[in-house]
């Protein structure tokens, strides 16, 4: 049976519009390290060598050199944890400069790909399919714990609406929010659906 995150995993990929605490636990990553404006064309290059990877582990079987864990499934959705330089963070400018922002794109993997498979699959697709950014990719276990998390509807530029509203639920529930760093799950892609039919998971650590 096929694993579908979108029917198997929906309490981690499809919440509700109204604020939730949710338990993440620790799950397998191919993630890449960036700065600067997302709406500049250097930023596709970085979703580019994610995607790489990840259609490398999900065709593997084809390829014959799949671990024998192997199971049929369908590729996570891009992730991407967002800060700001610790420059705009001491200068405290009020108005975003998204040229400033510092980010940690990744896609999750299935339980059966390990280090050693990563580095497997990493040689095959640089021998293949070669990009200048492949030797930025890492493989990591990254378990976030205690979030806040809520389904936002609409442009990434409305997301302040919907921080305001986790904020908010995290203060009446006790709960205090660890940073200002936030994970944005993103289950549309911006290139093909208008801005107010977005939908973008956010979540941030608790607390």
């Amino acid at each position: 049976m096929k694993h579908e995150w979108r029917k198997q995993e929906k309490q981690f990929y499809l919440p509700k519009s109204e604020p939730e605490l949710v338990k993440i636990p620790k799950f397998n990553f191919f993630t890449i390290a960036g700065k600067g404006n997302p709406n500049e064309p250097f930023f596709a290059n970085y979703i580019k060598v994610l995607y790489l990877m990840s259609y490398g582990v999900r065709m593997s079987k084809k390829g014959g050199v799949a671990p024998k864990s192997f199971f049929e499934y369908t590729v996570y959705p891009l992730e991407g944890v967002w800060d700001i330089t610790e420059k705009a963070k001491k200068e405290g400018v009020k108005k975003l400069d998204k040229s400033t922002l510092v980010f940690n794109l990744m896609i999750r993997q299935p339980d059966f790909v390990t280090k050693d498979f990563f580095t497997e699959v990493f040689e095959l697709i640089k021998k293949e399919k070669p990009h200048d950014l492949l030797d930025q990719l890492k493989y990591e276990r990254i378990e976030e714990g205690k979030c806040v998390q809520i389904m936002h509807l609409g442009s990434y530029d409305d997301e302040p609406k919907s921080f305001a509203k986790m904020e908010n639920y995290a203060n009446e529930n006790g709960l205090t929010r660890k940073s200002k760093t936030h994970r944005e799950i993103y289950l549309t892609d911006a290139r093909k659906v208008a801005p107010e039919k977005q939908k973008t998971v956010l979540r941030f650590l608790v607390k």
